[in-house]
């Protein structure tokens, strides 16, 4: 299991990601989820990736390597899709060949094609964009009603984003509030864990405005936990007890 989460604002995009990956309860490690792939000055893109581990490597390494166009022998890859359109596309068609390549064997296991993916960022011409892309290759775009998308183990830090984000969210409040997305899912969720990957991207300046993996015991992650269950105590505590029960 893992938890991912894109945030799109006007200010730019915010992408989270934790690094746990298990195959049973005695077989956990860190792998890093959050991928990013750039030309300084003309893109920068973000691919964060849920469900099976090995399907999920498979799928970046064939968009790293690029696969040929049938029709223009072009060699495709992340890094000269024309639009960020067009290289969702791409994701998706790697996505598809995998599955191609590997579905049957792994169905033959009992073992279901599973993988998801978070894309963000920019190429130079464009827009800054945000797509969820499932496991058949198809995917949805953020909009500016609801900012934000998510894979993974989602539920747990939903309700904090539906209740804070919205599109004119300051970026670095964006990262807060991801963050404390991720601390309810943590705090729920033994599949989902430390160390976690974050990215923060302005429009039009395609690099990173800020890179970052925060470990176990980093203070600022650290305090934010303690402040936010802190807050939540207190709001509980200071509404009124409800006021049901039998009439004396």
């Amino acid at each position: 299991m893992t938890y991912c989460c894109g945030i799109l604002v006007r200010d730019g995009l915010v992408m989270i990601a934790d690094t746990r990956t298990n195959a049973g309860l005695d077989n956990i490690s860190t792998f890093r989820k959050l991928h990013v792939f750039k030309t300084p000055g003309e893109r920068i893109l973000a691919l964060a990736s849920a469900g099976n581990l090995a399907i999920s490597q498979s799928v970046i390494s064939t968009l790293t390597e690029g696969t040929e166009n049938p029709e223009t022998g072009e060699l495709e890859t992340l890094l000269n899709a024309p639009t960020m359109f067009q290289a969702a596309q791409r994701i998706g068609r790697a996505i598809r060949e995998v599955n191609q390549t590997e579905g049957n064997a792994l169905r033959a296991e009992d073992i279901s094609f599973d993988v998801s993916f978070l894309f963000g960022g920019q190429i130079k011409g464009g827009r800054m964009r945000l797509f969820m892309i499932y496991s058949a290759g198809n995917f949805i775009e953020c909009t500016t009603d609801t900012p934000y998308l998510q894979i993974g183990e989602h539920k747990y830090g939903k309700p904090v984003l539906d209740r804070a984000i919205s599109y004119d969210v300051d970026l670095y409040d964006a990262l807060k509030v991801g963050l404390v997305s991720m601390d309810s899912t943590l705090r729920s969720n033994l599949g989902v864990g430390l160390p976690i990957d974050i990215l923060l991207v302005r429009p039009n300046v395609f690099d990173a405005d800020l890179s970052y993996r925060i470990e176990e015991g980093e203070p600022y992650f650290h305090d934010l936990r303690s402040r936010w269950s802190a807050a939540l105590r207190a709001a509980h505590q200071g509404i009124p007890r409800p006021p049901y029960g039998s009439v004396k």
